[in-house]
């Protein structure tokens, strides 16, 4: 039967093109399908540098949907796990999250090892820069972690290898091209309509062409699988959840990161982009002790826009090897936990993200942290004249405390104080706050030791069922599913 596959992966991001590729390598001999609502690596392209402004490109946004997903696309950091969280006195990896607790519940430490070693030797071998950022100037490194330790921060000692956004690009046409050259099928500008499950067990998917995703008079069309995987990422979370819903597949609810991208002066941040490249800083700051952290930095790097499904713009960041601003930007994002009744965390970031798209017309909007301190909103004019300039032209002046939310707005501005006293300027009135930035993975599939969900042969991987939040964690879950596949 020309539409029976042995699997079916639903989306082309890290998760499933690792994979794909594990299969192969395997000598899995088997008849796989990988659908993507976006285009082919090389057709990704955001028109926003040629028309100024956010063409909320339909069906979907170019940014976040197509070959390598919305991750690799932004800035293309992989983090060096092994280095960074094995401790070898209690000789055990220290991650956090659901990935974190996942492989350290059902794997060794020396299966961990391997599995992160082996993932990044698959980069590499693809064209991943082979310098690593963070593992010299230990001693620099190790001052910055005591001077912030002395204000409730934690500075997060992580090397990552940059692939910088361009180069991304290109490592991963080659990866497709890899895939496609040895009989891995890809159906790209094809949206997944349905899950097909018949008494608890996954018969198959329905898809369209994206071009009609939204059309319900269109026929979609059957495909029949004996094993589908879910690796959608945080652009199918919200996709996820209404498939959950629908099917009675087994799911937790989880925290929600909603907050800001902020941008300020290379100069104010350089001891953390000289000796690390990209600071982790993690705080719990009063009244609510909530956790805020940094997310995303990126040393001259540009802030950037991505569109989400209901046309949700959200602010996001880039970094490039050749391309440079004199700006670092970084996401501020606060963990929002949600006590009984209320189990809509996605719908409730939703929701913060319209009413700040609203605020803006459908653009990120900007404003200045000396504004939000004085209790005025920014205008164009004070735009033209902050010391700060924008590296996101096309976001609008305005008050992003309307929709953020006193608790959130709280967490935030409390946190920038505390940031200031260890890191010298990051308090500037001229520093800009740009929302919404909000991460969509907080829909937890509850799945078993083979990442397999409530229902019989449909299987979940990477950010968007809530398992992993990076690029290197979402490669290390395909790469193991495939190893449990060829079991």
């Amino acid at each position: 039967m020309a539409n029976k596959y042995d699997v079916v992966i639903i989306g082309a991001g890290p998760s499933g093109v690792f994979l794909a590729y594990e299969l192969i390598k395997l000598n899995a001999n088997k008849k796989v399908l990988m659908i993507e609502q976006g285009k082919k690596v090389e057709d990704r392209a955001c028109p926003i540098e040629k028309i100024n402004k956010c063409a909320k490109c339909k069906p979907f946004c170019n940014i976040t949907s197509g070959f390598s997903g919305a991750g690799a696309f932004s800035d293309g950091k992989l983090l060096s796990y092994h280095l960074s969280l094995y401790n070898e006195k209690d000789n055990d990896f220290y991650l956090g999250g659901n990935s974190g607790s996942y492989i350290k519940k059902y794997m060794s430490t020396e299966e961990i090892k391997e599995l992160l070693d082996y993932t990044d030797k698959i980069y590499l071998d693809f064209g991943a820069d082979p310098k690593l950022e963070g593992i010299e100037n230990r001693e620099e490194i190790v001052k910055l972690q005591a001077k912030a330790k002395k204000e409730n921060l934690d500075l997060i000692d992580i090397p990552i290898r940059h692939l910088g956004t361009e180069k991304a690009h290109e490592l991963y046409m080659r990866i497709e091209n890899f895939l496609l050259e040895h009989g891995i099928e890809i159906k790209f500008e094809t949206t997944v309509d349905d899950l097909i499950i018949e008494n608890g067990e996954i018969k198959g998917v329905k898809i369209k062409p994206s071009a009609h995703a939204f059309d319900e008079e269109y026929e979609a069309e059957v495909i029949s699988a004996d094993k589908v995987v879910l690796g959608v990422g945080r652009k199918g979370a919200s996709w996820l959840t209404k498939m959950c819903n629908k099917h009675e597949i087994a799911q937790k609810t989880g925290p929600v990161d909603i907050g800001i991208r902020y941008e300020l002066p290379d100069e104010i941040m350089k001891d953390i982009n000289k000796y690390m490249y990209e600071g982790k800083v993690i705080g719990r700051p009063g009244p609510f002790k909530d956790k805020v952290r940094t997310f995303c930095q990126n040393p001259s790097g540009f802030v950037a826009t991505e569109v989400y499904d209901d046309n949700l713009t959200l602010v996001n960041g880039h970094s490039y090897k050749e391309r440079k601003s004199t700006n670092t930007n970084l996401a501020i994002l606060v963990s929002h936990n949600f006590n009984y009744p209320f189990n809509k965390p996605i719908d409730y970031g939703m929701n913060v993200a319209k009413n700040l798209n609203e605020l803006g017309n459908g653009n990120i909007v900007v404003q200045r942290l000396g504004d939000i301190f004085r209790g005025r909103r920014t205008w164009d004019e004070d735009l033209k004249n902050n010391k700060v300039v924008p590296t996101l032209k096309t976001a609008v002046a305005g008050d992003i405390t309307y929709a953020l939310g006193y608790r959130t707005m709280t967490d935030i501005l409390e946190f920038i104080k505390s940031m200031d006293k260890f890191v010298e300027g990051f308090a500037d009135p001229a520093n800009l706050l740009y929302g919404p930035e909000i991460k969509f993975y907080s829909n937890g599939l509850v799945l078993d030791e083979t990442f397999q969900t409530s229902i019989k042969n449909l299987y979940s991987i990477g950010d968007g069922g809530g398992l992993t939040t990076g690029l290197m964690m979402a490669s290390c879950s395909g790469v193991q599913l495939a190893r449990i596949f060829c079991k």
